[in-house]
């Protein structure tokens, strides 16, 4: 029997459907696999890209130090800062315990901004901190993100371009990158340059939050280097 046109086109798009289901599946399971085991998953996204200022910022999930799940795209509508850490470097310490960091994280999370703090140190790292050392470590110092993520194969960083710590990232309601650098002017571990550097996150939150283009929309991060997984 031969079948008409028209049921074999029906036939193709149902055998499509079908295939798009089962590979939307697929993903999920694949998704809830890497986020059970406390990995982070890109969602979407060429892991070779790094996106620039005036792109649109690659969606992850990734599991905090209290286990709880958390995806870029869930707080579309905010402003979201991405902010790469790591206790064990000199100028993390520097902004840390001179309560910069916690006073920027605070000022910002008090307007509604979602901020992020990601750690992609790799756990062979002398360095590397276990999800409660570091939850310790972040309340030792009364730091104030909305979370702070676990991203010990460095899927998030990498895919970011993130090369310090700390390195800033801004993204805007509707999911663009609209900064992108280090907090702040002056790079140096010194705590007495703070209170002459411009912090460039809070001056970029400030133009955003007031309607108004970033000024300073790229800076060079500067830090230590991140020890990303080999």
């Amino acid at each position: 029997m031969t079948l008409s046109p028209t049921v074999d086109s029906r036939s193709f798009r149902a055998a499509r459907q079908a295939r798009a289901a089962l590979s939307r599946a697929s993903r999920r399971a694949v998704v809830a696999a890497a986020v059970a085991l406390g990995g982070a998953f890109l969602m979407g996204t060429n892991a070779f890209a790094a996106p620039a200022v005036g792109q649109q910022a690659p969606d992850f999930v990734a599991v905090d130090t209290s286990g709880a799940k958390h995806k870029l795209s869930d707080f579309a509508g905010k402003f979201v800062v991405l902010e790469w850490t790591n206790p064990g470097c000199p100028f993390v310490r520097k902004h840390y315990g001179s309560g910069n960091m916690p006073a920027t994280q605070k000022a910002a999370t008090d307007k509604g901004v979602v901020w992020l703090a990601i750690n992609s140190t790799e756990r062979a790292a002398s360095d590397y901190l276990k999800a409660d050392a570091l939850d310790t470590w972040m309340k030792s110092q009364k730091a104030a993100p909305t979370a702070v993520l676990m991203d010990e194969d460095g899927v998030i960083g990498q895919v970011y371009g993130a090369r310090t710590t700390p390195h800033i990232f801004i993204i805007d309601p509707k999911g663009t990158l609209v900064y992108a650098g280090g907090i702040d002017s002056i790079a140096s571990a010194r705590v007495d340059d703070i209170k002459t550097a411009t912090n460039y996150v809070n001056q970029a939150l400030g133009e955003v939050l007031g309607g108004k283009p970033v000024s300073m929309a790229s800076t060079r991060p500067y830090g230590c280097s991140i020890k990303y997984k080999s």
